[in-house]
């Protein structure tokens, strides 16, 4: 390669990266903006309501898909509701195609036969997926309400006393949306660090916006809608994998408005393996860009204020930044020797201002846990590792974001849970644990390498300042790479064990019998 060509390549790559920085540096320092928002509305009290002193009738629908582990629990808490019996119905939602029916079959005859009004609606196909059951429950639903818990969920006895209030105060509120709590969050660093990034969404993003009067979205569960809201909306619509979002901003375009309780949690289980993770993580990606590409052209051309629909832009379209973090990953390997043979020192100081997108990450973080924990100090520690993770999803999500732009059509794929709510138990051996590797493992992999290859050169040519990027770069893909391929063996190995147990046992009732 001549001369020219050589600056020619250098020139393309700096423009690349420039532009990566651009757009990544525009999405993290939205940051700033939240954290203004935050402090802005810290000391704004909620109002306070008077206490629920008419029952209306609610619906609770629980759609499961092949939750034999959660199942009975999220049914039994649900049925625990401090609220009379009389004025709640309960449906349960089961598109399950193993031995969960039987299972929920069993306990809802357990609770039928004490009183309560509960239904098992099994369907024989998933048509729809999550949305269609919710969809195909509502014909059938009596309730001026209907909460929504999925299968992980353990809703707390007081959550309708806690969250109806605000529908009788305000006609116009549409949905109430409760804060998830983690039942398992110090289970392992894995769900350690997933409990700071949902942390992050629902103390400031959801709080914030719907202090600040931005549109906010519903999150699938540990909510309460108006029936009247949802069918004034367009119903549920199965055309992206996250109809919650799908819903909520069509709602809120018709003029309704929403609520969301920031002391008012509902505990859930985090997936506590890698790879159900990494599928849950797809789906919500994929499914946001979905939604934005459905949904934006309608705020553009909706009658909302400026700045509104510029807050909805950011919201609808984040998940865009992952191919742009990976080709920055990429990119900064040969930007060490552009660098180090000169030439480009003014470009160099420019782009070292984009530091300050991380320092908005920090804060965005840092009040998150600082607002809910008291030993936050310690909490805050994982955020290194909380970024180091967020790039190496980077690979998982990228290709969910393409996949969302082309409109490739995907089942939806539930996170499976496993009842795991203490360290001492294990997901290992259990039905559900995937044990597939994706070609997506591979390229982690080979990123780990790379840009461990990019950490070496930075220290040979005294690129100081480049060590710690790449090493987050080359931690995060290393670390997903080698926890998706170390949790499918063992999902793999215990299962053959299980397997092989359950072949004795037949064997030996076989020789019994005989």
């Amino acid at each position: 390669m001549g001369r020219r060509q050589k600056v020619q390549m250098a020139d393309f790559i700096m423009v690349s990266y420039f532009l990566s920085l651009t757009l990544l540096f525009m999405f993290g320092s939205s940051g700033f903006v939240m954290i203004y928002q935050y402090l802005k509305h810290k000391n704004k009290q909620e109002e306070k309501l008077p206490e629920l002193n008419e029952f209306p009738f609610v619906t609770i629908q629980l759609p499961l898909y092949n939750e034999r582990y959660v199942a009975e629990r999220v049914i039994e808490a649900t049925c625990n509701m401090a609220y009379l019996p009389e004025n709640f119905e309960i449906q349960v939602l089961d598109d399950s195609t193993d031995d969960t029916v039987d299972v929920v079959a069993e306990v809802v005859k357990k609770f039928q036969a004490k009183g309560f009004n509960i239904k098992h609606i099994h369907r024989k196909n998933r048509q729809g997926y999550k949305a269609g059951a919710l969809k195909e429950g509502l014909e059938v639903a009596r309730g001026e309400y209907v909460a929504i818990f999925d299968a992980d969920f353990i809703p707390k006895p007081d959550f309708l006393l806690k969250t109806l209030p605000y529908f009788l105060n305000d006609p116009k509120i549409g949905m109430v949306q409760t804060r998830w709590e983690h039942l398992n969050s110090d289970y392992s660093m894995l769900t350690r660090v997933q409990a700071m990034a949902l942390d992050g969404h629902f103390v400031i993003e959801q709080n914030v916006r719907n202090k600040a009067g931005y549109f906010i979205n519903f999150n699938g569960t540990g909510g309460i809608w108006r029936t009247e809201c949802i069918i004034d909306a367009g119903n549920w619509e199965a055309d992206t994998l996250t109809e919650d979002l799908d819903l909520s901003y069509r709602a809120q375009l018709k003029g309704w408005k929403f609520k969301f309780l920031n002391n008012v949690t509902s505990p859930a289980e985090l997936p506590s393996e890698i790879n159900a993770l990494k599928s849950q993580q797809f789906r919500w990606t994929k499914g946001a860009i979905e939604t934005g590409k459905k949904i934006l052209p309608k705020v553009w051309k909706s009658d909302l204020p400026l700045q509104k629909k510029i807050y909805s832009t950011f919201h609808l379209s984040s998940n865009i930044v992952y191919p742009f973090i990976m080709l920055a990953g990429i990119l900064n390997v040969p930007l060490i020797f552009i660098k180090h043979q000169g030439g480009y020192e003014n470009y160099f100081a420019i782009m070292a201002l984009f530091i300050f997108a991380f320092v908005s990450s920090f804060l965005f973080y840092l009040y998150s846990q600082k607002d809910i924990y008291p030993d936050w100090q310690r909490r805050i520690f994982l955020f290194p590792l909380f970024m180091a993770g967020s790039m190496g999803f980077a690979v998982n999500n990228t290709r969910a974001v393409f996949e969302g732009l082309l409109n490739k059509k995907s089942e939806f794929v539930r996170t499976p849970k496993y009842n795991i709510t203490g360290k001492k138990e294990s997901w290992a051996g259990k039905k559900y644990t995937p044990v597939k590797i994706g070609y997506t493992v591979f390229i982690e992999a080979a990123l780990a390498l790379y840009c461990f290859g990019g950490v070496m050169m930075s220290i040979y040519f005294l690129e100081i300042a480049a060590v710690p990027f790449q090493l987050l770069f080359s931690m995060g893909y290393g670390l997903v790479a080698f926890l998706s391929l170390k949790h499918a063996w063992l999902a793999r190995k215990t299962n053959l064990q299980v397997r092989k147990i359950d072949n004795e046992i037949i064997e030996i009732n076989q020789y019994i019998n005989a």
